[in-house]
């Protein structure tokens, strides 16, 4: 399994930027599929941003053209940077590493979005 630790979450007004970081503990660059989900006090966890081993990204439709993920092989590390931040952006997110032999989970950071 690989450790996950993610960090840069913080208190920020509406339509301000934030950049997470998800370190892992060892190579990223053949794990298949690493993502971003958040939960919300009260509801269910849901995809953000994900990014396949080759590049390809998938974004939930309500961060589309604000939410970009991106990564560092070299650093193993992949990033969230949010941009336009909303109130209703307000959640827990959290890094996972998905491939057929592992599923991780880091511990997640807070984002809160003042109005």
């Amino acid at each position: 399994q690989v450790q996950l630790v993610e960090s840069g979450g913080g208190l920020v007004q509406a339509g301000g930027s934030l950049r997470l970081s998800c370190a892992a503990s060892a190579s990223i660059s053949s794990i298949s599929l690493m993502a971003w989900y958040r939960q919300a006090p009260g509801k269910q966890r849901e995809l953000v941003a994900s990014m396949t081993s080759d590049g390809s990204t998938n974004y939930a439709g309500s961060v589309k053209g604000r939410f970009t993920i991106f990564r560092d092989n070299a650093k193993n590390t992949v990033y969230l940077q949010m941009n336009s931040l909303k109130p209703e952006d307000t959640a827990r997110y959290l890094c996972n590493a998905w491939s057929s032999w592992m599923n991780s989970w880091g511990q997640g950071t807070q984002v809160t979005v003042s109005s």
